[in-house]
């Protein structure tokens, strides 16, 4: 019975790496598609919050 719960705790370890890397796959996707969006609608974001606060 050790031998399979040896077996068994190898692929726990394997999976807690595994989320990690994922976790770190999500996060850089996100970060792109921040950094995209920046890009995109960074003179918009920058005039309105220049608006906002000369109306101030």
């Amino acid at each position: 019975m050790s031998i399979l719960a040896k077996f068994v705790s190898t692929f726990r370890r394997d999976d807690e790496g595994q989320g990690l890397a994922e976790y770190a796959l999500i996060l850089a996707l996100i970060a792109i598609v921040a950094i995209i969006a920046l890009i995109f609608l960074g003179g918009r974001v920058s005039q309105i919050l220049s608006d906002v606060g000369n109306s101030v």
